[in-house]
Formats: C-alpha cells, sequence, structure tokens
C-alpha cells in the first residue's frame, strides 16, 4: 500500500471511517465462536497494538485463550525461526512448536487485509465432513483479476484438483481467499517435511517456505486430501491502493451485507468523537461521513473519516480521507487516499476527476501521513509521509 504502509502495518489501515482492516477477521472470528486467537504482528506491528486493544472489543482478554500477540523473536532458536518471517507459511513454520505445544484439533490461517463476513465453522464443518487435510476457502472473481490471486479447480466433490499461485494466465475466477482449514498434527508434520526439503537451499534466517501459495498449499493439494468451501457474499482483497479505492466505493450506498446484520457486528476500538456535522452551504452525496468530522464544502462518492474538516469551497470527490485531516477552503481531491493529519492548503489540488484510478493502482493520488500539500499532486503521485509540498 506505498506510502500509507510506511509506518503501519496493512491490518491497521482504516476502512469505511470507523472501522480498520483488522476488525473483519477479530469480529467474524468472535461471531463464529472462535476464542483462541494468534495474531502475529510483523512489518510495523507496534500499530496493530492499539487498534486491538488487548482484544477487549471482540471480547478476547480473558485469563484462559482469547487473544496472543505473536511477536517476531531472538534468541529463541535457529537462525531459520528467528527475526522477520518471509511469508505466511515460513510464520507458521516457525511458531510449529507452539501449535504442537497446543495440540488442537484444527487450524484456521487467515489474512487481515481483506473485507468479508463469514462464519469460519461452516468452513470447518466441510473440513470434517470430507476428512480433509487441508479445506480452502473460495470465492470467485473476474478472469482479468485472478491471475494476483491462488487459483483453485476442484471436481463435483468439492476435492481440490488443481492450484496455481498467482498464474500469468489464468483459466478460472476460482480463487483462495486466504481463509485456510489445516489438521492441526498434519499441518505441523507438513511444515517440517518442507524445511528439511528446503534446508540449504536459502539464505540464512529463510525456512524456504515462503507464502502459503508457493510450498504449502501445492504440498497439501499433491497429498490428495484438500477441499473447497465457496464462501457466499462480499469478499474483497485490499492489499494495492486501486483495490482499497474501489472496496469504499462498493460500500458507499450499500453495505454489501458487512455492516448491516445486527446479529453479526463489525467490532471495533474507536475513540469517543462528537456528532459528525454538515453545516449549511455543504454538499454531500453518496458519501459516508464520520463522527467528529465537519462539512462546509462539496464530498461526492467519497469517505471522510474521523475529525476530517472539508472547508467551505473545498471539493472532494471519489476519494478516501483518513482522520484529522483538513481540507482547506478551495482545495480539491480527486480519486486519492490521503492519510491522517494531513493539510491541503488554499486551492491545493490533488488528483484528477478523469483519473481510472479504481482499474489502474498508477493512477491513485496517495498522501503520507502529517504532509502538508499547497501546490498540485498530478494523478499517481506518492507523497512520503511528513512530506511538505511547494
Amino acid at each position: 500500500m506505498d506510502v500509507l504502509t510506511r509506518e503501519r502495518a496493512k491490518p491497521a489501515l482504516p476502512f469505511a471511517g470507523v472501522y480498520q482492516l483488522i476488525d473483519f477477521p477479530l469480529s467474524n472470528l468472535t461471531h463464529s465462536g472462535i476464542s483462541e486467537v494468534w495474531l502475529s504482528l510483523q512489518f510495523q506491528g507496534t500499530s496493530i497494538e492499539d487498534p486491538v486493544a488487548n482484544g477487549r472489543p471482540w471480547d478476547l482478554d480473558r485469563s484462559r485463550g482469547g487473544l496472543r500477540l505473536l511477536m517476531p523473536q531472538q534468541g529463541t532458536g535457529s537462525e531459520d525461526e528467528e527475526g522477520f518471517a518471509n511469508g505466511n507459511a515460513d510464520e507458521l513454520y516457525r511458531v510449529r512448536d507452539q501449535i504442537r505445544a497446543a495440540d488442537p484439533e484444527l487450524v484456521i490461517v487467515l489474512s487481515a487485509d481483506h473485507v468479508y463476513r463469514f462464519d469460519y465453522i461452516d468452513a470447518v464443518r466441510t473440513h470434517r465432513d470430507s476428512g480433509a487435510e487441508c479445506t480452502i476457502v473460495t470465492t470467485e472473481v473476474d478472469l482479468d483479476e485472478a491471475g494476483a490471486h491462488a487459483t483453485v479447480e476442484s471436481d463435483a466433490s468439492g476435492a481440490v484438483t488443481g492450484f496455481a499461485y498467482k498464474p500469468e494466465q489464468p483459466t478460472t475466477g476460482t480463487i483462495a481467499t486466504e481463509v485456510f482449514v489445516y489438521d492441526a498434527r498434519v499441518l505441523v508434520t507438513v511444515l517440517e517435511e518442507l524445511h528439511r526439503e528446503h534446508a540449504g537451499q536459502t539464505e540464512a534466517g529463510d525456512s524456504g517456505l515462503g507464502d502459503f501459495g508457493e510450498t504449502l498449499v501445492p504440498r497439501f493439494v499433491d497429498r490428495g486430501r484438500s477441499v473447497v468451501h465457496a464462501m457466499p457474499g462480499y469478499w474483497r482483497d485490499l492489499g494495492q491502493p486501486h483495490h482499497y479505492l474501489a472496496a469504499h466505493q462498493d460500500v458507499l450506498t450499500d453495505d454489501q451485507g458487512i455492516f448491516g446484520d445486527p446479529e453479526w457486528p463489525i467490532l471495533t476500538r474507536q475513540p469517543q468523537r462528537v456528532p459528525g456535522r454538515v453545516l449549511d452551504g455543504a454538499r454531500v452525496v453518496d458519501s459516508l461521513v464520520s463522527p467528529g468530522a465537519r462539512v462546509h464544502g462539496e464530498v461526492r462518492r467519497s469517505v471522510v473519516g474521523p475529525g476530517v474538516v472539508v472547508e467551505q469551497g473545498a471539493i472532494v470527490n471519489d476519494s478516501v480521507v483518513f482522520a484529522d485531516t483538513v481540507i482547506r477552503q478551495g482545495a480539491r481531491v480527486d480519486w486519492a487516499i490521503v492519510d491522517e493529519r494531513c493539510e491541503l492548503r488554499e486551492h491545493a489540488v490533488v488528483g484528477r476527476p478523469d483519473a481510472r484510478a479504481t482499474s489502474d493502482p498508477d493512477e491513485v493520488t496517495i498522501v503520507g501521513r502529517d504532509s502538508v500539500v499547497d501546490d498540485e499532486l498530478a494523478p499517481g503521485a506518492r507523497l512520503e509521509p511528513g512530506t511538505t509540498t511547494g
């Protein structure tokens, strides 16, 4: 996510003004009745600690079980078990002894940069009923998007017959949602087996397992006991700026079945703010306005974060503005993501109305946090955190 993740982990990014991406998997886990949750903190891991608040918003702050933070370790094992992981399969290898000691029946592995609502127990039932070693939760995307993911093929019984990690020429739009259910003991065995096979082939500190699609899931598929479970409803990967912007466009006028279920609320930790204000002369169309925001100007098809100020005569179109940013009089923002605590001074111009920002990541304009803009940023410009232009 470029300059947005220079100083924060991707799961700490806000979504729809009042949530963070980490809220979605944690809320799904809680509502699924899963209370043994391990959260792996890697790059900029401390930026996640405040949003997760020891698990309190999800009732995971408990003496037994609950939320456990997995930190990178030093001085605890071999070089291949210390420091930062080189992918999520590598991370699983590093915590295999902890999995073995906990001795669960199943391990559910998920990523934290996707937006969806899903009962993981549905996938667990499929896993148990089929006697699987690995269950891959899938969704459908357009074929031209599938190459950015892992594609999955299966037969009429649900058994996985083909798996390709980020193929150049995908043959199916069925992809892995990065939600997996593993038989815990088989998972540990396969992780150690793969590590033995890759020993000596990688640099010190690298187990060679990489991401799930490189070695781990292909090995489970080769073992012949992997199945699929189709996720119903909305699912979005927000791992790139244009996808992040497009997902916000998706939820401006329709919650896509994500937010509106009182039995399955998205839980979050948010500081208390005064109500948002839309003042006389303002124009707000198809937008989300967060608590503490004050809108005097024009906002169209955009998300205005907590505490954001849009002054009279300012225009925000097709954009996402993070908390406590100020858009001064006469400034204009189009097809952009503006991080928190920024100031766009009078008559600043960020982006362009005709940018193809939801289909081309190079046309999303991004302003890093704590920046000041007092001139023009072209479509696709990236402003590093703490920068002052002009």
